[in-house]
């Protein structure tokens, strides 16, 4: 990634679906889908993984603002949609790791399905951990198969909206506020899932642009 770009002001994840964006649909449509397949193509060359390790430092020390324009409006289901929602996960967990990792196992321990051993986190895992796993995850989009890592992502959001949902039920009785919050997240970790999940099959039958 270049070098030259100024600092931007981070946001909290509440705040993405406010950006505002070009006001040409169609020419926001087409530059989001550029860019978003330039960047792959360009960084999946590499076989050093210099480029993908600059493009994970990037987005943690300077947030996705610079991108957040361009993907935050795509379809989900699209390439620059799928990128848009694993650059959100980093900058969730990166943000409030001790959160993260208490949602994680408790969704862990919770959910009867084998996302956890798909995620691919140690158990049990601690904030780092958690960092370390989000960080890879997003570094094996751009190294690794596509697909798996799409599939490991939505893994990953299946978990932690397991445990959100738990938490938020234990809350219920004396911070009903604080439960609502957490069902609110973990409804969009769920939806979140959902469309990885879907752009992991589109990926792999070449249909995902």
């Amino acid at each position: 990634m270049p070098e030259q770009f100024s600092r931007p002001v981070r946001r909290p994840t509440s705040a993405f679906d406010n950006i505002v964006g070009s006001h040409d649909p169609a020419e926001e449509t087409r530059v989001a889908h550029a860019t978003a397949s330039a960047l792959l193509t360009r960084v999946r060359a590499d076989e050093s993984g210099v480029s993908a390790d600059r493009l994970v430092a990037f987005t943690d020390e300077h947030g996705i603002d610079e991108i957040a324009e361009l993907w935050s409006k795509a379809p989900s289901r699209t390439l620059p949609g799928a990128l848009w929602r694993l650059y959100l996960l980093q900058l969730a967990i990166h943000g409030d790791p001790h959160t993260a990792a208490l949602l994680y196992e408790r969704g862990r321990v919770e959910l009867a399905s084998v996302d956890a051993v798909i995620a691919g986190a140690p158990v049990p895992a601690n904030p780092d951990e958690l960092v370390a796993l989000i960080d890879t995850i997003l570094r094996g989009a751009f190294r690794g198969d596509f697909a798996v890592a799409l599939d490991r992502a939505a893994a990953f959001c299946r978990v932690q909206a397991s445990g959100a949902t738990h938490a938020a039920d234990d809350y219920e009785p004396t911070e009903p506020s604080r439960a609502s919050e957490l069902t609110t997240r973990a409804l969009r970790l769920s939806s979140y899932a959902q469309d990885l999940s879907a752009a992991a099959v589109l990926w792999r039958s070449g249909a995902l642009a």
